[in-house]
């Protein structure tokens, strides 16, 4: 689909009318608008749009909120960009319901909006969305976490370590498709804890960073210091919540599980902090989505999702060096050479 996209884009000759003129790919801007600009996989992301963009000769401005949550500084770039005639923004959203108005704007305004790995709330707030399907990446390492502990997980001790208080969509299907992974009965699934299996020690958020790791996993170890198996949001919080645990002597027998597949994060599983991730591909969202900014520049075309979802799936992968029978994994070795392509 995108690669018809581009077909039609360059079928049309890189033009793009203005009001009475016409204007070349090197008048034509694009935004990417990032929760961090210091979290590898947000590094990565830019690197992707960047490069994608000078390759159409397009000008890419790029901001990102001071830290994970910080949705005033991303109603800012979305405000800047409207000011300076982008034709288009790709935003991963801290706040994904509060940004809403703020998109809004920038579509009245005719610029394309596509939320790249966090889809908005509502996900039709967003012209498209390019992401993993996170609540698949959740599911599983919940499912890898069961099998890891065979019988002993009907008696496992979890710890949730979440992103944030407002709980954006990509924080509720990442933890919510664990607990279906692992076999715990979802409440409301729009919903972070509101579960009641008794093996669920508690959720603690993380903003996404190795420091906020290791608070919540030191914060859950006093609710019970039998924790077992650790969720994390993404591979940062998994570090912290390693150091943690190695603090108080039980890093070697606590299951830590997580998302991303970031370079550093599969060293990690090569390593054995790990147990498992699943990897997705940031490079490739950002890069499909400088594409469908440039096509929809040219042709008014819009991109289309993945038949049978409300999204364009840009692929996930679990990631392990310990297999479980009847789960599709590639291994660590593998998933250096695919880290965020």
């Amino acid at each position: 689909m995108l690669k018809s996209m581009k077909a039609a884009a360059l079928a049309g000759a890189g033009f793009i009318a203005l009001g009475a003129g016409q204007a070349s790919a090197e008048d034509m801007t694009a935004c990417l608008i990032t929760k961090t600009d210091t979290n590898p996989f947000f590094v990565k992301m830019k690197e992707g749009a960047a490069a994608k963009a000078e390759e159409l000769g397009m000008t890419l401005k790029s901001y990102a909120g001071r830290i994970d949550g910080d949705s005033e500084s991303q109603v800012s770039a979305i405000e800047t960009c409207i000011a300076d005639g982008a034709k288009g923004i790709l935003i991963t959203a801290s706040d994904t319901a509060g940004i809403v108005p703020a998109v809004q704007k920038a579509r009245d305004a005719g610029i394309l909006v596509i939320a790249l790995d966090t889809p908005l709330s509502p996900v039709d707030a967003a012209d498209a969305t390019f992401a993993t399907d996170n609540f698949l990446a959740g599911e599983l390492i919940g499912k890898w976490a069961a099998a890891k502990l065979g019988e002993a997980a009907a008696d496992a001790k979890i710890a949730f370590l979440d992103l944030t208080p407002s709980q954006p969509s990509v924080d509720v299907l990442r933890d919510q498709g664990f607990m279906k992974g692992f076999g715990i009965e979802l409440g409301n699934p729009d919903v972070i804890g509101d579960e009641d299996d008794p093996r669920i020690v508690g959720h603690d958020v993380t903003n996404g960073n190795e420091e906020g790791g290791r608070t919540a996993i030191e914060n859950l170890m006093q609710k019970d210091p039998l924790i077992n198996v650790v969720y994390t949001i993404n591979e940062p919080a998994a570090a912290g919540a390693y150091e943690g645990l190695r603090a108080v002597g039980r890093e070697g027998d606590v299951t830590i599980v997580s998302v991303d597949g970031g370079c550093p994060g599969v060293k990690n599983v090569q390593e054995g902090v790990i147990g498992a991730t699943s990897q997705q591909y940031p490079l490739r969202m950002a890069s499909l989505g400088i594409e469908a900014i440039k096509a929809y520049a040219d042709t008014g075309e819009l991109p289309k999702p993945t038949e049978g979802k409300d999204f364009f799936d840009t692929g996930v992968a679990l990631v392990t060096d310990q297999p479980m029978e009847g789960i599709d994994s590639i291994t660590s070795e593998e998933g250096l050479a695919l880290c965020w392509g």
